[in-house]
């Protein structure tokens, strides 16, 4: 067998691993560093799994976003290169947890699953526990994980995703190198603006993905976390997304989710700038791609070039997420939001004047500190004005770190809770109401999974991102289809193909 040197390599997607040159140094170039260490951890597993008498598993949990979900993807696509199989569940012989840190409650999860993770170990030899993501991006929780949970394996957060390879080689070395759980993994980066293209991924479904075209947020509301967690915008080059979109789509994929924290201030930190929606009409001209969908929007960039490439396009998809987290003036500054009520409001009118048939859904915080009942009023109003498909509502969270944490006049506990029900009692009915209208009309729908209720039945989505559940078997899946929609219930519709 010919051993190849990585140091001198191209194209090492195409690598056959068990080819790799483990005697040689490490290339100090990426992406081809972390192939390396790919088949160095690999060599590692299969001597593992010679000992165990049986193929290593692994399972992953992710918390929170969608960002989050696809950097599990990535996950997912390097522990299949190094000899893990999937397992089914949390008794497995590798489990990382990818962490959310937006709301304390995500915390508390973590820290709850993992005594129930340290119990599974005790009976398996051969098991590791990782955690990353943005709540390993805080001091204080790594310093109590170094304290209270001295049994995981590997902590990492997530500027430095792209070196799971090469940590989890590390992490292999620390556990099974010596005294087994003698010494912990652990590597967090305060901060980066390093991207490295051309990792394994290993998509959760064959026909649509997510793809990321930036990192990172600048936008500091006073009340979130993710720019500490997340660091600084960074955008990727627009060739690498075209490129990564094309081998998608020849791969199968005929939908995909364009994925940033911002996506509307994509490209300010281009060497060559370039608008959003400049992006979006070269990902509109790549032959059999059918669906383009995008989020997070942020309302102070949402330009009206991006409203005339979505009113034009005969791709992207008829929704969009425009988080509005106040109806007041005066609190949406407390929140350093950038934009008022009225710059909201004349957004929606020209959205939905270009595109008239567009479903819009939103983020609401209710109780954020000094909001008094006329400022939520305000917020009341917007939701009636506006009149939302569906709303994400949360009460605040006070996030440690953040402006909004020390600010004065928090709101007392049973009074954010009696307009938080007020609230989702609005969205609630007015999204009933919109869902209702659709009741008879026939519409495309990209068929997603069986059902997990009835296995008869498929389960879609409309362009508009509504569930549609209809009879159906597996070879409708992956497949846009007319379904014509026959009863609203709620939040979702029962259909039959057209």
């Amino acid at each position: 067998m010919n051993f190849i040197d990585l140091r001198f390599a191209t194209d090492v997607r195409e690598i056959d691993l068990d080819t790799v040159d483990l005697s040689a140094p490490a290339p100090d170039f990426e992406p081809n560093r972390q192939y390396y260490f790919m088949a160095k951890a690999r060599s590692y597993v299969r001597e593992l799994s010679e000992k165990a008498g049986r193929p290593l598993t692994f399972f992953t949990q992710t918390f929170g976003c969608q960002m989050n979900a696809r950097d599990s993807e990535k996950l997912i696509g390097i522990l299949e290169n190094i000899g893990y199989v999937p397992g089914d569940s949390e008794a497995a012989d590798f489990v990382i947890y990818n962490t959310c840190t937006v709301r304390e409650n995500a915390n508390n999860k973590v820290y709850g699953r993992l005594g129930y993770l340290n119990s599974l170990q005790k009976k398996n030899p051969f098991m590791m526990i990782g955690l990353c993501g943005c709540m390993m991006q805080e001091p204080s929780v790594v310093e109590k994980i170094k304290q209270s949970y001295r049994f995981v394996s590997l902590i990492f957060g997530t500027h430095n995703i792209y070196k799971f390879a090469e940590l989890m080689t590390l992490a292999l070395e620390n556990t099974f190198g010596g005294e087994k759980g003698s010494t912990m993994t652990i590597d967090i980066w305060e901060d980066t603006d390093k991207i490295v293209e051309d990792l394994p991924v290993e998509r959760k479904y064959s026909f649509k993905s997510g793809v990321n075209i930036m990192f990172g947020c600048n936008n500091f509301c006073s009340y979130c976390i993710v720019p500490y967690v997340r660091g600084r915008e960074r955008s990727r080059e627009p060739k690498e997304i075209i490129r990564e979109i094309e081998r998608l789509v020849a791969d199968g994929v005929i939908e995909v989710m364009l994925l940033g924290q911002n996506v509307n201030s994509y490209g300010k930190n281009l060497p060559q700038p370039m608008s959003f929606a400049e992006l979006l009409r070269e990902v509109e001209k790549i032959d059999g791609l059918e669906r383009i969908r995008f989020m997070t929007s942020h309302p102070k960039d949402l330009s009206d070039e991006l409203i005339a490439v979505m009113k034009e396009s005969k791709k992207i998809c008829p929704h969009l997420h425009l988080p509005l987290q106040s109806g007041s003036s005066r609190i949406l500054k407390n929140m350093n939001r950038r934009y008022d009520k009225e710059h909201y409001l004349k957004l929606v009118e020209k959205i939905r004047a270009a595109v008239p048939d567009i479903a819009l859904t939103t983020d609401i915080i209710v109780g954020f500190p000094g909001e008094t009942e006329e400022d939520f009023e305000e917020t009341l109003d917007v939701v009636k004005k506006v009149e939302y498909d569906s709303a994400f509502t949360f009460i605040y969270s006070k996030r440690t770190g953040t402006p909004a944490a020390a600010m004065e006049d928090q709101v007392p506990e049973d009074v954010v809770k009696e307009r938080f029900d007020r609230l989702l009692k609005e969205v609630q009915e007015i999204a009933a109401k919109k869902a209702e209208g659709l009741t008879g009309r026939t519409l495309p729908v990209l068929v997603e999974e069986r059902n997990r209720q009835d296995e008869t039945l498929v389960t879609g989505r409309l362009g508009n991102n509504s569930v549609v559940h209809l009879p159906g078997g597996k070879d409708l899946i992956g497949k846009i289809v007319n379904v014509r929609l026959k009863e609203c219930r709620g939040f979702y519709y029962i259909g039959e193909l057209a």
